[in-house]
């Protein structure tokens, strides 16, 4: 009898960035406390035979969703692309320090690396689609190809990134955990993370 196969599972790194972490342009609190849980869950995916892929904001200096480059205060709500658009700080400028990995992230673990944000006309909070669901990063394709069924996500924010990377996701067919050690949160209104933890369990995302 043919040795049933193990379906592949991929860890989703989401936007560990320097950008993200205190001392950053757009800090989550906490942000950088979360890069020794992603470098311990790496090395077990790494040594069970799965993957590790890496999403990266990297907005052209220009954003559309810069407070700077649309005349608006930063945490005003507005339209960019079609949809409803928080305007942020100027961010994860391509090739700026801030849009660097964390420092102390393991690199070497990290099979491939998803870039999203880079259209000035419409941001991307999901690591794989721009936020119109327009245009894919390449990332559901690549899991696909490596024959992944399960994927599980940390990062930064919990609020947007990492529960727009869930949703798309577990839309895309793959059964999806997130780990809430693995996030941290921006919350503007204090409690955010915590509802779109909430609201992710209510579509059948696992979070643990």
């Amino acid at each position: 009898m043919a040795q049933k196969v193990k379906p592949r599972k991929a860890l989703i790194l989401v936007d560990i960035q320097n950008d993200f972490c205190p001392g950053g342009a757009l800090a989550v609190d906490c942000g950088d406390e979360i890069v020794a849980v992603a470098n311990r869950l790496a090395y077990q995916f790494v040594g069970s035979g799965d993957i590790v892929v890496a999403t990266r904001d990297q907005h052209p200096a220009n954003h559309g969703s810069f407070a700077s480059s649309a005349g608006v205060k930063v945490g005003d709500i507005g339209q960019l692309g079609g949809v409803s658009q928080v305007f942020w700080p100027d961010h994860c400028v391509e090739g700026s320090p801030g849009a660097g990995f964390h420092p102390d992230l393991r690199l070497e673990l990290i099979d491939q690396e998803f870039a999203k944000g880079t259209d000035k006309a419409i941001d991307s909070y999901s690591g794989f689609y721009d936020n119109d669901h327009q245009t894919s990063t390449g990332l559901a394709e690549y899991l696909r190809e490596q024959d992944v069924k399960a994927v599980t996500i940390i990062g930064l924010a919990t609020d947007y990134c990492v529960a727009a990377t869930a949703r798309d996701a577990q839309a895309e067919g793959f059964d999806t955990t997130v780990v809430a050690e693995g996030c941290r949160a921006v919350d503007i209104n204090p409690g955010d993370g915590e509802r779109a933890l909430a609201e992710l369990r209510k579509i059948g995302v696992k979070v643990v």
